[in-house]
């Protein structure tokens, strides 16, 4: 599923986009851009489980074809089709509305067939997949193994592959590094996994709510952070770092069962994968400041859930 996270950097995308609009964005058109963002990156996953799975099933065509050769050989009519039976690839075809989503998001009309043999024949070019076959029995691991190879070796790794999916999925860039994760955990258990809704509506209402929050609470977030600025050169303060700043603050006051220690972490992480080279370090020395601000006048009210 899509992890907090993942949410967050999506919020950061959509209050950045209404930074960079000047205050021409109403609150209500940068929630539409937010769910749209939200929208693209359940269209990437679903886009690239759907090409494993056409790549793993491709075996079945290759075996057809080279059995309707006008003369086929034996190695033809003895083509191995054992990926096509991976367990992993069918526990991914019989998740609830896996195909439909498919369907409705037209998200067939991004697979090229071509792209498609080009990725299975080099599959068959391995030592992992020639090993894989020659093993009659099934392995669950194996199998787990063998998908993931796909997904990282064979598609991930090649650049002519990733530039095609950017060509397909503008924001590429930006959602390369969370879906490699979520892809990756999807495999060990895709069954858990509800594709007709990856983000739930809990996950939307925080993310809705936290885009909201921090547009309406700007003024009062900043006169937060301008004095915690002090020791830093203004002019050299990146516009995403406020932004994350900004939203971190939010956390902290206006979501309470959010600990602060994880709103900290999270941001720390964020601006160290998305803006610059110090940003991890900018952002954690002013949360941290005004965690402690905030902590001694008792403005902090968590609540602790699991109690």
């Amino acid at each position: 599923m899509v992890s907090r996270r993942n949410i967050r950097v999506k919020v950061v995308q959509a209050l950045y986009a209404v930074e960079s609009d000047e205050g021409n964005l109403s609150p209500e058109k940068a929630i539409v851009m937010l769910n749209k963002y939200l929208e693209q990156t359940s269209d990437l996953f679903l886009f690239l489980t759907y090409l494993i799975t056409e790549v793993a099933g491709y075996a079945e065509i290759d075996a057809k074809n080279k059995a309707s050769k006008h003369l086929p050989s034996q190695a033809d009519l003895d083509t191995n089709t054992k990926i096509a039976e991976n367990s992993i690839l069918k526990s991914i075809l019989s998740i609830k509305g896996f195909q439909s989503q498919i369907k409705e998001r037209g998200l067939s009309q991004h697979i090229d067939k071509e792209l498609v043999k080009k990725i299975y024949i080099n599959l068959t070019e391995t030592e992992l997949y020639k090993e894989y076959i020659q093993n009659e029995k099934s392995d669950k691991k194996d199998d787990k193994n063998m998908m993931s190879f796909i997904f990282t070796d064979l598609i991930m790794a090649d650049e002519n592959i990733t530039e095609y999916i950017e060509d397909q999925f503008v924001h590429w860039d930006d959602d390369a590094e969370m879906i490699y994760q979520m892809m990756l955990n999807f495999f060990n258990k895709p069954t858990s996994y509800n594709l007709e809704q990856l983000i739930g509506d809990e996950k939307k209402e925080y993310a809705t709510n936290l885009l909201k929050t921090a547009i309406e609470k700007r003024s009062f977030t900043l006169e937060l952070i301008t004095p915690k600025l002090k020791n830093w050169d203004a002019d050299r303060i990146a516009v995403l770092d406020m932004i994350i700043l900004r939203l971190g603050v939010c956390e902290m006051l206006f979501f309470e069962t959010i600990p602060v220690k994880v709103t900290i972490n999270e941001y720390i992480d964020i601006a160290k994968s998305y803006s610059t080279n110090q940003s991890g370090h900018f952002v954690n020395g002013i949360l941290d400041s005004i965690n402690k601000e905030l902590s001694s006048e008792g403005r902090l009210k968590k609540t602790d859930f699991k109690k």
